[in-house]
């Protein structure tokens, strides 16, 4: 394919394998969620040192954001998601044959720093679309992104009920080879936006956080919905194994099915944002996250209670997030990796302590403490908004 041009508009089948695989590489971040019952009991670790790979794996996925996602402005983005995904093939295989907790903390870590693939093609959508499709073309990645996220739980449920925790990771493998085999036959050279070494480059992104302090706004605010959600994904496993449920990584798997309905809204909340406003998309999904802990902690014994709550957080927090990430981008279109960079790290600095919060909490107090920590996040995304709002900021 030619070199591309910002504006100029990207083909919708392009835009539909990159959705696709935007949901295969993010996966890799939750594949552990349902199974880490079945981790614990391989292992034998202690709850808190199994629901430490999730909290690495954010971790990393954060560092990733941070160092590679700025090289989408100064490197061939191709080269840089190819690199990812043949690290990406040895660190999952490695999670699959892990027998102790440092291995398997170590690649869980590895594999978040190296998962960042779909936030290569978020900026790569939104500066190449045509203006007008912007909103709409970043939304079905966005789509792609969430439904990996809730198919992952799905898929590694059922595979881990019929043939154990290891293989979902070696599939995973498979899965992330053949996605480097299609980057490699369709994703065009884009040009660089930034001339200059990698040092000024990492330099440059704090000069764009202080020219475009609105993006520590939407940033922040989304990190505390993000962790909130993924507090309560980290801990769900636990309470669906406890009565009056006994069940076991299959059923949470479908609830993460449930979760689907929350992504399908994805390139349809876009539509809504001119006509509506950042704030008011914002606010819609922040009021649909509170009213999910709300029914998880009043509904806790029923199964409706836990399925509605989980669809319910789910499309509030793809309204927070199409919402307060597409913003950032627009605020300095010519540096969009750059501005994603700040906008993701923030995210997942947030979504590491959300659920080291919320497991911390499930230890001490059971689920009532995993509500109280998901709510409390989500009172701390409302009150950074007032704040930042009375300062005009």
């Amino acid at each position: 394919m030619s070199t591309l041009k910002p504006n100029e508009g990207l083909p919708s089948t392009l835009v539909a394998i990159l959705a696709i695989m935007a949901g295969v590489s993010v996966a890799n971040l939750y594949y552990c969620q349902p199974l880490l019952n079945l981790i614990r009991e391989d292992t034998g670790l202690t709850e808190f040192q199994v629901n430490l790979m999730p909290v690495f794996t954010q971790i990393g996925y954060a560092l990733g954001l941070l160092f590679i996602i700025p090289m989408g402005d100064l490197y061939n983005r191709r080269t840089t998601i190819l690199t990812c995904f043949g690290v990406l093939v040895f660190s999952l295989l490695t999670i699959a044959f892990s027998s102790n907790v440092l291995l398997l903390l170590v690649s869980s870590f590895v594999t978040g720093i190296f998962s960042v693939a779909p936030q290569v093609f978020i900026p790569f959508v939104s500066q190449f679309s045509r203006p007008e499709e912007k909103a709409h073309k970043t939304g079905l990645i966005l789509s792609g992104l969430l439904i990996g996220i809730l198919g992952s739980r799905v898929a590694s449920g059922y595979v881990g009920d019929l043939w154990g925790w290891r293989t979902m990771y070696e599939i995973a493998a498979g899965l992330i080879a053949l996605s480097a085999v299609v980057v490699w036959k369709i994703f065009p050279y884009v040009e660089p936006t930034f001339n200059g070494r990698f040092v000024k480059l990492m330099a440059s992104i704090f000069q764009l956080v202080k020219e475009n302090p609105k993006a520590i706004t939407y940033s922040v605010r989304s990190a505390f919905i993000f962790g909130s959600m993924l507090g309560m994904w980290a801990c769900l496993a636990f309470r669906m194994k406890e009565a009056p449920f006994f069940d076991g990584s299959d059923t949470v798997g479908m609830l993460g099915l449930c979760g689907v309905a929350g992504a399908l809204t994805a390139s349809n909340i876009g539509k809504y944002i001119p006509r509506f406003g950042v704030e008011k998309i914002n606010a819609f999904g922040v009021a649909c996250v509170l009213l999910a802990w709300i029914i998880m902690g009043l509904f806790q014994n029923y199964y409706a209670g836990i399925i509605a709550g989980v669809i319910i957080i789910d499309i509030g927090m793809q309204s927070v997030q199409l919402s307060n990430q597409s913003a950032t981008m627009k605020l300095c279109p010519t540096a969009s990796s750059r501005m994603n960079t700040i906008y993701m790290v923030t995210y997942f600095i947030g979504g590491s302590f959300g659920t080291f919060l919320a497991g911390t909490m499930w230890t001490k107090f059971g689920w009532y403490g995993t509500v109280g920590a998901g709510l409390g996040m989500v009172l701390a995304s409302i009150i950074f908004t007032l704040i930042r709002r009375k300062q005009n900021l």
